[in-house]
């Protein structure tokens, strides 16, 4: 395999690409993150590349949060939105289980992304009480080299319990994500039949580019060649069938689209997924920079913003420019993800350039 798209693929991405115009078009709220604190029990290497406020901001009352999902209930079915709660880390808020159960009330599912520090026995079953449909979980290989980068001695402890207690729950839907690094590189293989000794049935993987923290901690960076054996490992895993593996949704891969994901690339920032902030700030997934968010829920209807908003993210033209200016697989890649553009709107990172040939 390599970036090289061959003339199937090539159909195949050319009826995905009206299939995603269409959807940009109707742009079905589909996810809706709540960034509901700020607050964390972790210090990951990798954490506030974009942090623009402080910690210690109060967290957004939960009537606040309410009060958008009021909003837009009346234009949606939902039983088709997803609502997740996110941060900082979302365990750290003692009335998680009241919103979860408000959002049960009006039939919305939700789930949580979690480090799993803070998710005992008795905690798990009162969410699970309050309506928790699904949860990720955080964790970048063995104890040393997940501590390492969580920057808490607890960290690989308390996510493997958290993990045992979900496999062991009958129809609990949940995944591991794991930053790939040069920590961990080297052990994937003996970490995914960890994952699989312990009960997870399903896995994503991602990299990460150097920005914010992360420029300074070069061990956090793979090398291009790794880059491309990383996918590769992803490849022969998922032909193996022992465990559900992809890449996460960041980058345009080239010939290995559908052979790592479970559909071809796009980013769904602003076409069917938007955030609320912790500061009140409409986005659309959390980690998008701050200049691209539309508007403020304490001043702006939040639905009316959904359907008039978000222009960057439905005509990205604009990211047409530097190294995408004659990229011939723009037109399926569309300038990547809004995450990895920087505040002048440059693209930091091009995954498909990554891969060697």
């Amino acid at each position: 395999m390599s970036k090289n798209i061959g003339l199937r693929s090539k159909i195949e991405l050319e009826v995905f690409r009206k299939y995603f115009d269409k959807e940009i078009e109707e742009h079905p709220l589909r996810t809706l993150f709540w960034e509901c604190t700020l607050r964390c029990n972790a210090a990951c290497l990798h954490c506030g590349s974009d942090c623009k406020v402080s910690a210690q901001m109060k967290d957004m009352p939960i009537t606040d949060f309410l009060k958008v999902v009021d909003n837009i209930k009346p234009h949606i079915d939902p039983h088709k939105t997803f609502i997740i709660f996110t941060g900082g880390e979302c365990l750290v808020r003692k009335d998680l289980e009241k919103a979860g159960l408000e959002l049960y009330r009006r039939e919305f599912p939700w789930g949580i992304v979690t480090n799993g520090i803070f998710l005992d026995k008795k905690r798990f079953d009162s969410l699970i009480a309050s309506g928790m449909r699904t949860a990720t979980v955080s964790l970048d290989g063995f104890e040393v080299e997940h501590n390492w980068l969580r920057g808490n001695p607890h960290c690989f402890e308390k996510a493997v319990e958290a993990l045992k207690l979900m496999a062991a729950e009958d129809g609990f839907i949940f995944d591991v994500v794991t930053c790939v690094n040069q920590k961990n590189f080297d052990y994937l293989e003996q970490f995914k039949e960890f994952l699989i000794s312990i009960g997870v049935r399903s896995w994503r993987i991602f990299t990460i580019f150097p920005v914010g923290r992360a420029a300074n901690v070069p061990e956090l960076q793979v090398s291009n060649e790794q880059f491309t054996q990383v996918l590769e490992f992803i490849e022969k895993t998922r032909r193996e069938g022992k465990i559900h593996l992809c890449f996460a949704c960041e980058g345009f891969l080239g010939g290995y689209e559908l052979k790592v994901r479970d559909s071809i690339y796009q980013c769904n920032a602003g076409i069917s997924v938007a955030s609320v902030l912790a500061d009140g700030s409409i986005s659309a997934c959390p980690s998008i920079r701050a200049n691209f968010h539309q508007g403020n829920i304490y001043k702006d209807d939040f639905w009316k913003v959904w359907n008039e908003g978000f222009k960057p993210y439905r005509d990205r033209s604009w990211t047409r420019q530097g190294i995408c200016a004659d990229c011939k697989v723009y037109k399926y890649c569309r300038g990547n993800g809004m995450h990895l553009h920087d505040e002048t709107g440059k693209l930091l990172v091009c995954h498909y350039n990554r891969i060697l040939r």
